[in-house]
């Protein structure tokens, strides 16, 4: 069974949490265990991970024209490459779940690799992608043990995961470090703002049940300018940032320049770093 929730403060008079300790470690073993329980659930659209499916539709159509527009990938080739942009990338999706990214970005040519704390995650991840007929680096491992290594990536993504490690700025340094000079960081997360609390929390765990209860904690959430910050720390530019929102008559998500609940942030390594 998922973990019950926490109790949340009042988001109109909490204060900024103060700052935990930095830690080598990002790993937050409670956040691993609770996703670690709904790993077989990941492909199931009308299960927990339901508003990531509603989600992705936007994220693979934002990730891949940043990645066009910055990297220059769009329209090469003839043909087929028409369809496979992202051919000859090597790509990185820190904290990827079941795959729901990594098949999209490995269809449209990308080489990808997936890591997840999860080993749950992993496997069923695995064995979707083996399923569908393809070639995803599936490996159970935190981002700063991959850091130690050698291995650079064109594009990280770090999408819904940075309200859940331990330590965000050692988080983001690490993924920094996993970056070619010019290297594309997308990160996607959710501000911490009364609107979210109510959105994010009150209505998609508790009212609406789109997700299991006590499966965000309101006050990880990290407003835009905390975030410029750490990536700024981490030696990374911010480039863009842009919000994402719901309609729920429609049942679709679409770009936004509301950052009051959920946004992404584009952010790259500089060429000479």
């Amino acid at each position: 069974m998922p973990a019950q929730a926490t109790p949340q403060p009042d988001p109109t008079g909490a204060a900024t949490p103060e700052p935990r300790e930095a830690s080598a470690n990002t790993i937050d073993p409670a956040e691993v265990a609770r996703f670690d329980a709904m790993a077989e659930d990941w492909w199931n659209p009308n299960g927990p991970f339901r508003p990531l499916h509603q989600l992705n539709p936007l994220r693979i159509a934002y990730i891949r024209d940043q990645i066009a527009a910055r990297l220059g990938t769009a329209g090469t080739g003839g043909g087929g490459e028409r369809m496979r942009p992202l051919k000859g990338l090597r790509l990185l999706d820190v904290g990827c779940g079941g795959g729901l990214i990594c098949e999209p970005m490995a269809r449209l040519g990308a080489s990808v690799v997936g890591i997840d704390a999860a080993a749950r995650n992993i496997a069923a991840a695995a064995r979707h992608a083996q399923a569908m007929g393809l070639a995803i680096d599936y490996r159970h491992q935190p981002v700063e043990t991959l850091a130690t290594g050698s291995e650079r990536f064109d594009v990280i993504l770090a999408l819904e995961i940075l309200e859940h490690v331990a330590d965000g700025e050692a988080f983001l340094a690490a993924c920094a470090s996993l970056l070619v000079p010019g290297g594309l960081l997308v990160a996607a997360t959710l501000n911490r703002t009364a609107r979210s609390f109510a959105y994010a929390i009150v209505g998609a765990e508790y009212l609406l049940r789109w997700l299991p209860r006590g499966t965000h904690d309101w006050r990880r959430f990290i407003r835009p300018h905390e975030l410029a910050r750490s990536l700024r720390g981490a030696g990374l530019t911010l480039e863009t940032l842009d919000g994402a929102h719901y309609d729920p008559l429609a049942g679709r998500w679409s770009l936004s320049r509301d950052l009051g609940v959920n946004y992404m942030a584009i952010a790259t390594r500089p060429a000479g770093a």
